[in-house]
């Protein structure tokens, strides 16, 4: 069978991979603990559930307009002022299948062959392979002296002519880091001078913890025009735990949405109308749910960030937004893709090597579970390699004994 060349060369999903590796064991019994998991478990708002309902039963489920239903986009344009203090039109808003397609619709528009995309490490696993599938060039800038958050200058050493545009999340998936405000007032002012575009990737902006403040990327725009090359993706997977709608968008100059509307009718229409009009519900419902989920989180990320502090060897920088943190575990092993497949053989933990994040020796563990499953899967993690844990464990209704050092 002859496949692409581009194919062969694209990765699998590591976070998928694990999802469905997790399913299979869960389906044979076992008592997995996933700690992997991008998904938040809080329930899809009421507004969405009854704007879904009432559409099916006008038994009209047609297709949309490409970018999507009036509703929605003006529920976007809402959403736009009131969080990032930006008056925006329909005419720069693209609704997709989630913020992913968001993403690689907007990577299609604007990249070139061999044009280099600055992503910032750790970064979400997708960007690289993204790049990649539009002939791009990802270059990757890493964080110094152990941190996370790395300084303009390091994006500067990076750049070269080729440069067409720069990703930032904040808050940081993987790591959790929220980006200072001075960082990204600098970024923007640098993107403007130069002629970069600058993507910013939203989509946990409201999941801050400990006092933090996200910071809305126009706040230091020079350029309000219609000619900016500042671009917002965001979507409602993750503030409002409907990841199962698959309803993200773009926010951009006119010219841009444009042709983004172009490439994403060539390739699937349209978004689906029931998912577009439960994303309505939930933009423009009671916004509680979202509170009351960052208020979980936090409480989460408290219990994580003290069982990782209690487990000796392991270093920990504490996140600050989405619903993962990153710690160090090369104290135990420089090799995350082998520790991975470890703890899930031995302790029936999922984790996420940090390698697939550009941070090799680290795991992703996501809080966005139980507060029993953060502190089981820890004690699992710890009986898995630390020898001063106690010998014996219970992992389900077994009673398992380490037979290794």
């Amino acid at each position: 069978m002859s496949i692409s060349t581009l194919a062969r060369e694209i990765a699998e999903s590591p976070t998928l991979k694990l999802n469905e590796e997790a399913q299979d064991l869960r389906d044979r019994g076992e008592a997995v603990i996933h700690l992997g998991a991008g998904e938040p478990k809080s329930k899809v708002p009421f507004e969405a559930l009854l704007n879904c309902a009432a559409q099916l039963s006008t038994a009209e489920v047609r297709y949309t307009p490409t970018e999507g239903i009036s509703p929605l986009r003006k529920a976007i344009i809402r959403y736009t002022e009131e969080n990032y203090g930006k008056v925006i039109g329909k005419d720069n808003v693209l609704v997709s299948g989630g913020a992913k397609q968001a993403l690689s619709v907007l990577l299609t528009t604007l990249i070139n062959p061999m044009d280099e995309v600055i992503i910032l490490a750790p970064y979400w696993v997708s960007y690289p392979e993204m790049v990649k599938m539009v002939y791009g060039k990802p270059v990757i800038v890493m964080p110094g002296d152990g941190r996370f958050e790395p300084r303009l200058k390091d994006i500067i050493d990076m750049s070269s002519s080729y440069t067409k545009a720069v990703i930032i999340n904040s808050p940081n998936n993987p790591s959790g880091v929220v980006y200072s405000e001075q960082f990204i007032a600098e970024v923007v002012e640098y993107c403007e001078k130069k002629g970069i575009y600058l993507i910013m990737d939203d989509i946990y902006h409201k999941l801050v913890f400990s006092g933090k403040k996200w910071t809305s990327c126009y706040k230091y725009a020079k350029d309000q025009s219609d000619n900016s090359r500042l671009i917002v993706i965001n979507g409602v997977s993750k503030l409002y735990a409907m990841t199962g709608y698959r309803i993200g968008w773009t926010i951009a100059n006119s010219q841009i949405i444009e042709t983004m509307i172009n490439v994403q009718a060539q390739t699937t229409s349209c978004p689906a109308l029931l998912s577009q009009v439960a994303a309505v519900g939930a933009l423009t419902g009671i916004q509680t749910g979202v509170e009351s989920l960052r208020l979980m989180l936090e409480n989460n990320r408290k219990v994580m960030v003290q069982e990782l502090n209690a487990f000796e060897g392991v270093k920990l920088i504490p996140p600050d937004g989405t619903f993962y943190a990153l710690p160090d575990f090369r104290a135990y092993s420089n090799d995350s893709v082998a520790l991975s497949k470890t703890l899930l053989k031995k302790a029936m933990v999922v984790a996420v090597p940090g390698k697939e994040f550009g941070m090799e020796g680290h795991l992703r563990l996501s809080f966005c579970g139980t507060v029993k499953d953060i502190m089981e899967g820890i004690a699992r993690i710890k009986w898995v390699l630390d020898p001063k844990s106690p010998n014996e464990i219970y992992i389900g209704d077994r009673k398992l004994v380490r037979d290794w050092q």
